[in-house]
């Protein structure tokens, strides 16, 4: 069993939405099971089956976070340091075609949100960057093409 790296907040998140799973999820769908088996034939009733579904796919997201959490390798980025890039860094970039900088920190698989700079470990620029150091050059082929960029800064913590 492979571990699963995550950042505490990552880890904070998966246990959230286990809770919010067990505790408000799974009744609300256990209750409008009964409320569907009240109206009759169940093989023409399209709440029960609607219901079914979403309660199938509660328990199947619940096993998968159990997994996770089961394997999670919980990482503290402040008790790392270098100029390497590895999880938990927090990278500055400047993209070598327009000079633009940018900066991500490198995050567990469900904690990725390009939007806010978090940047998921399974991604094609945080695998490009992962071991690489200050002053490198990258390629990232993505949807987009080709991009290069240089690796301007490397910070933990």
């Amino acid at each position: 069993m492979d571990k699963v790296p995550m950042t505490e907040r990552g880890y904070g998140m998966l246990q959230e939405e286990m809770k919010r799973l067990r505790t408000v999820e799974r009744p609300a769908v256990i209750n409008a099971l009964e409320e569907a088996r009240t109206h009759g034939d169940l093989s023409e009733n399209a709440e029960y089956h609607a219901a079914k579904e979403r309660q199938a796919f509660i328990e199947g997201r619940l096993m998968e976070l159990e997994d996770k959490v089961s394997r999670a390798q919980v990482i503290d980025p402040r008790s790392l340091s270098g100029d390497t890039v590895r999880f938990g860094a927090t990278v500055t970039l400047a993209d070598e075609d327009t000079d633009e900088e940018s900066t991500y920190q490198i995050v567990g698989e469900d904690e990725g949100d390009i939007g806010n700079g978090l940047l998921s470990l399974t991604s094609p620029l945080a695998r490009a960057m992962i071991g690489r150091e200050t002053g490198d050059s990258i390629e990232v082929t993505a949807p987009g093409g080709s991009r290069a960029y240089e690796i301007m800064k490397v910070k933990y913590g």
